[in-house]
Order: C-alpha cells, then structure tokens, then sequence
C-alpha cells in the first residue's frame, strides 16, 4: 500500500476506530460463544450473525492497520502556512461555484459536505502548492475551470 498523507486529527481518528473495532472484536468474541451454546450450528442464525460479522471486524481491522503502518502525518513545524497543503483552510473563487471554502485533508479524512477535501481529489491536486493571490485550473469532470485563492489558514488543531 502506498503511503497516505494525513493530518494529526485524521491520523488518530484511525488510532481510535481501530481501538473501537478491537472493541468489537472482543463483544464478537463473545456474541459467537452465546450462539455456539444455543446448540445445533447449521440452523443457528445467531451463530451465522455473529461469524459475518467476525469476518467484516477482521477486514477492517486489517485495513486500519495497514493504513496506519503507511500513514504520513503532515508535520504543522515544517510547513509553509502561506503555501497550500494537508491541514490548510482554503477560500476560492470561480465563475461556476462561486466562493467556497475548502479544507485540505487526507483521503480517509474526506466529509466534501462540511468542506474538507482531499489533497488527491481533482481540486485538491489543483490547489496543492498554491498561494494567495494565485490562480489554479482543475481538471474536473464537467471540464476545466479556474479557481482564484483569495486566502490561505491553517487548521487549528
């Protein structure tokens, strides 16, 4: 897997899911040996339940796993605040959406409906590495347009 960019926020947001699956897994753990003792395991729904659920806790703890083992966190230290990057807070201006505010996030960190973006999406790309003042064209899939930045934060962590 390669290695993903993440914000300290993003970054233990995965710490904690991973910590509530482990949770889960043990309540699982317990959830399958109630099933077994009801009996007969070929016409035991709970049993089936119990064992799906298993395997989907089991996925997804592997993919946290992995994803924190290849996570990149940005370091707030070493960046260029008047620079656009993961963890920058971003207003634009454009003839198709007006002004919008956009915070740049890792790709697990996305919620496009309260503004947070990823640095790999078409307008992520576009305004990675961007300043104030600048002007970026995204590629997007209803074709190019030109995003002005009228400013540049950082998020407060």
């Amino acid at each position: 897997m390669e290695q993903k960019t993440y914000t300290q926020a993003g970054y233990d947001a995965l710490k904690r899911e991973l910590a509530d699956i482990n949770e889960k897994i043990e309540l699982n753990k317990k959830d399958i040996s109630t099933a077994r003792s009801y009996g007969d395991l070929s016409e035991n729904s709970e049993y089936d339940e119990a064992k799906q659920e298993q395997g989907k806790l089991h996925v997804r703890k592997a993919e946290l796993e992995e994803m924190i083992a290849n996570a990149k966190i940005v370091d707030e230290s070493q960046i260029d605040e008047k620079k656009i990057s993961v963890g920058s807070i971003v207003v634009v201006k454009s003839d198709r959406l007006g002004e919008k505010t956009y915070h740049i996030v890792g790709s697990y960190e996305t919620d496009p409906k309260s503004g947070k973006i990823s640095d790999a999406s078409p307008i992520g790309l576009a305004l990675i590495g961007a300043s104030e003042g600048d002007t970026v064209v995204v590629n997007a899939a209803k074709g190019a347009m030109e995003l002005k930045v009228l400013s540049v934060t950082r998020a407060k962590i």
